[in-house]
This record gives structure tokens, sequence and C-alpha cells, in this order.
């Protein structure tokens, strides 16, 4: 067990690494963030900050000689800077584990060798495979990067080999996959922690709602059969075991309109679907984070309320000052904001959450100051 006292570092500087730096102070851990922005969100709140990359190797040597452990706030960290970490202090999750998860094809093929059904897909890795792969894939289908793309970045909606073609030059001509369009039902996230010692536990399943590829709603317990939110939950653990992880990860689920469940992906870290658990349950995903790291004990995973979650995003900013006010004179509503200098349309600068008695009533009052942020 690492005690408090110790120093955690964190690669990345974003609001996943300023939540988790906040609740490991909260706990009495020291944090050393490692962001090149000596102003990024997580550095705001860290106990001390190295503002150089993280590739930089007397950053590697500088987190080897003074943290107890390190982890990182997203999956695009050179694994290579996680092994050489590894050698000198616990890593956490693993170079192996978050490998997998920064290649979209690495990604679906240890899933489904992992007896894990996710959407058809096969691998676009140059121009010479795309007419195979259209052959393959049933339209409508969607083209994605294989590293790298997130919040609908780099993929493209196709339905003819055309625009296949097409897509494929507008995202670079890098490797991508091809995945056939399921007609869904419902979008769901598990959250999961496993510890070293093999221990596992999930909160309540979330359902989300996507808008431009990106999260705008979670609501928690998802609205779904209890059959569905346990079959989520055992595939999700399914995953997590097979990948032998250890930390806290995201596992997003489509749920079809026949009632399969297939994993989109899996993201190594804490995700912006768990936000709620700051909120509404008894152990936060980031403290959780933190106790994975430590070989602390997991903590209770027990929801203490519905509740929904909206994200903020930099559109807001657009005509103004969102009114916060408004907001948050809606009852039950909390305000989380990031520390973004520079709010972009597109761009998580915060999110609110709203507990009530109900999953409907919270979806709807998180919606009202939602709207109400909205200037004039």
């Amino acid at each position: 067990m690492i005690p408090p006292g110790s120093t955690l570092g964190v690669l990345g500087g974003g609001q996943l690494g300023r939540m988790f730096a906040s609740e490991a102070t909260r706990m009495g851990y020291r944090v050393t963030v490692v962001d090149p922005d000596p102003e990024a969100p997580a550095a705001q709140v860290a106990t001390d900050r190295i503002s150089r990359p993280w590739t930089d190797p007397e950053v590697i040597e500088e987190l080897s000689h003074h943290t107890a452990a390190v982890t990182t706030e997203f999956e695009n960290v050179p694994a290579d800077v996680l092994r050489a970490l590894a050698a000198h202090v616990p890593v956490r999750p693993s170079a192996s584990a978050v490998a997998v998860a920064q290649d979209r094809r690495t990604e679906k093929q240890f899933l489904n060798a992992a007896g894990v059904s996710t959407a058809p897909w096969v691998a676009v890795p140059d121009r010479s495979a795309v007419s195979e792969a259209w052959r393959r894939i049933a339209a409508p289908a969607l083209l994605k990067t294989a590293r790298l793309g997130y919040d609908g970045k780099g993929q493209r909606l196709v339905t003819s080999e055309s625009e296949l073609r097409t897509g494929f030059e507008e995202l670079g001509g890098v490797p991508c996959v091809l995945e056939h369009r399921v007609a869904l039902a419902v979008e769901l996230s598990v959250m999961v922690a496993r510890g070293s010692t093999g221990e596992v536990t999930t909160w309540p399943v979330a359902e989300n709602v996507h808008r431009d590829g990106i999260l705008h709603s979670s609501v928690v317990p998802a609205r779904v059969a209890g059959t569905v939110s346990e079959a989520a939950r055992r595939i999700s653990v399914q995953v997590a075991v097979a990948l032998e992880y250890v930390g806290v990860m995201g596992v997003e689920c489509f749920v079809t309109e026949g009632g399969e469940i297939l994993v989109n992906e899996i993201a190594p870290r804490p995700h912006n679907s768990g936000h709620w658990t700051l909120d509404a349950a008894v152990t936060s995903q980031f403290e959780q984070q933190v106790r994975t790291l430590t070989d602390l004990p997991l903590g209770d995973t027990r929801q203490l309320s519905p509740v929904a979650m909206i994200n903020i995003l930099g559109d807001l900013w657009r005509d103004g000052e969102p009114a916060w006010d408004a907001a948050l004179a809606i009852p039950g509503c909390r305000l989380h904001l990031y520390g973004k200098h520079h709010p972009r349309p597109g761009r998580k600068m915060g999110h609110l959450t709203v507990m009530a008695d109900s999953t409907d009533r919270a979806l709807a009052e998180a919606t009202r100051a939602w709207q109400a942020l909205q200037p004039g």
C-alpha cells in the first residue's frame, strides 16, 4: 500500500487529470502533473507540475525518482513511456493495457478474441484495401482512423464505395477501420475498477446520448431492463479481466434494436460518462483511480441518488458568458468547470449534474439547467 502523503504522478493535464488530482489531494496525497501547458486544467490544482512533454527523458527520470506511482489521464501517452516508468515505479494502467486501446484494430481484435461481440468491422490499412473492405461491410458504415480519433473526430459516415474512397482521403490516407453502423436502441457505458489483486467492481450503468459524436448527456441508472444492465456489467468485467487491467476503465456499449449488446470501445481511464460519480456515488471514479493506483481497498460504488449529467461545451460562450446563476438556481444542480481559458465550439469546458428522486426527473431538471445557461 502506498500511504497518503506520498507523491503520485499523472501524465496529462486535462480535466480527467484535474479531477484525479483533486480527489488525490483530498485523500492526503501529493500530485505531480506532467503537461507541456503550464496552465493545463490539472496543473492548476496539482501539488507540483512539470511543464514539459512526457516523452522528455528527463521527465521520465524525475518521475522515476520522485513519485511513488504513476497513472495517465488519457490513452495516447506512448506505451514506451509507460514501460520506461514501470521499470522504476508502479504504473497503472499498464503499458500493455493502454496499447490495446490506442489502436482500434488492436482493440477490436482483442475484444473479439476475448469472446466479446462488436459491430462487424474490417481493417483498412491503405488505399488498396478500400474495395475489399467495402465488399465485406454492409452499408451504412463508419470509417474511423485507427488511432487518435475521439469525440466524433477522425470518422466519416459512408454509404457507397465512392464515399469510402473520399472519406479515406479526407482522413489523411492513414490506417482506418470500417465498421457497420448498427441500428441502435440505446447507448450504455459501464465504469469498471479492478485492483492489483484481481478484485473487481462496477458502478450502475449509464445511459448516454451523443450529439455530433460528442457525449451530451448521461443518466444513471440507465432506463433499460435489469437483465440488460447486468449483462452490460458482466461483459465489462469480462473485458477488464481479459485485459488484466488495473485501474478504472470505461466500456462503451451499443444495445441493438434486436437486443444484442456490442462493445464499441474501451477507455483505459476514467470516462466522461462516469463524472456523475463525483456527486451521486459513495466513491467517485477518480477516488477509485487513486485507490487502484495505491493498492488501497476498492471503494463502495453504490449510487446515492438518480442523477443526470450534461456536458458544457464551448459553444455556450458564443454570445457571452453563460448564465451560471440561472442554472444553479435549479434545485439539485451542481456545476463543475475545468479551468480551460479558451472556449471553442465542441470543446468540453465543464459539466453539470442534477440529482432527483427519479431518473426522468433528474434528466428533465438537468436539461432545464443546461438550457438556462444560454446567454440572453
